[in-house]
């Protein structure tokens, strides 16, 4: 391919909207880790056969030997940082990533905060560095239980003074095992501390999942892949405008979207819908925000005037204040 739409996707200023960190570790990452941690270190190899899978599931499991080798503050930090680094090299401006603190309380590690006190330090270095910025979002799992979530949402309403990049919460985990109104109470508790709400929705779970999101006060939509069943649904999101964080590689490297050419990414946008394109979990699926951008031109047709049009989505559904969204949105109308 020539090289045109990628120096053009590079030079175009975009947010990423749903990043889980722990999915960023790259194998090589994941070895070094494993060195640190293993009694017996994982090989590269062994490191990249973690990253293959065939469904939702060994996905779920992929990710839980990632992050079970995340033990100290120094690893975060040093993953924090060689995220951010990616992501700049790619044109993001800004990103909101999900941080798995369900995760690091359910294997028992030590406190969070110098924990969060090393990717802040990161995140600062980063912004100097590459001049991108980083809020966090406090993913619970949803599969573990109601009040292992509202302990990590409490945990962000806790430290958002100190951390004034703590900007939301997220569900994320087995849709199956956890609907989403079961959370309801503490989304409220949530949103009235003055936190941002997201939830995963409708990823590997019909638009019932979708339904359930909306219902407990989410103001983005993590995959909402199976919002395309539901008429009433798709003419309710476009209508509201609810941003959409849509992540096509993932949907087809978990199963969740049998064949690339079925994702209804597509058809979204014609129908109106608010799409943003993200990658989730870049190294585990072998893409990243820029080869999203380039599979929405080479596979789906978009134009170099969409795909602006999607890097002002993603600008206008992020959580920054005002007078930072406009003017990255004056800087992507300008972009050639």
């Amino acid at each position: 391919m020539a090289s045109r739409p990628k120096d053009f996707l590079r030079r175009l200023p975009k947010a990423e909207l749903h990043l889980h960190l722990e999915g960023t570790i790259s194998p090589e990452t994941l070895a070094e880790l494993s060195r640190r941690h293993d009694a017996q270190p994982l090989t590269l190899d062994q490191a990249r056969a973690l990253y293959q899978y065939t469904d939702f599931f060994g996905f779920l499991m992929a990710f839980k030997a990632v992050t079970e080798r995340l033990r100290t503050a120094e690893d975060y930090k040093l993953i924090t940082y060689k995220m951010l680094q990616r992501l700049a090299a790619q044109g993001v401006v800004h990103a909101e990533a999900y941080i798995a603190v369900g995760l690091v309380y359910y294997w028992g590690r030590s406190e969070f905060e110098p924990i969060f006190a090393a990717v802040e330090r990161a995140r600062e270095q980063a912004q100097k560095d590459f001049g991108i910025s980083l809020y966090w979002i406090f993913d619970a799992v949803r599969h573990f239980g109601v009040e292992p979530a509202a302990r990590v949402f409490r945990k962000a309403a806790a430290m958002k003074d100190e951390y004034p990049s703590i900007v939301g919460i997220g569900i994320g985990g087995d849709e199956r095992n956890g609907a989403a109104e079961l959370f309801r109470d503490a989304y409220s508790e949530a949103r009235d501390a003055g936190l941002r709400l997201t939830v995963h929705a409708g990823e590997a779970v019909g638009p019932e999942s979708i339904w359930g999101a909306l219902n407990i006060g989410a103001e983005r939509l993590g995959h909402a892949l199976m919002a395309i069943h539901d008429p009433e649904l798709m003419h309710l999101l476009s209508e509201r405008q609810v941003p959409l964080e849509i992540c096509v590689t993932s949907n087809v490297k978990t199963g969740c979207c049998a064949r690339l050419e079925d994702h209804p990414v597509r058809r979204y946008f014609d129908e109106g819908l608010m799409v943003t394109l993200n990658s989730d979990d870049p190294t585990m699926f072998g893409s990243d925000l820029e080869g999203e951008f380039l599979l929405a031109r080479n596979e789906f047709g978009f134009t170099q005037e969409q795909l602006r049009e999607l890097a002002s989505n993603s600008i206008e559904a992020s959580f920054l204040p005002p007078e930072q969204k406009v003017r990255w949105l004056h800087q992507i109308e300008g972009t050639v």
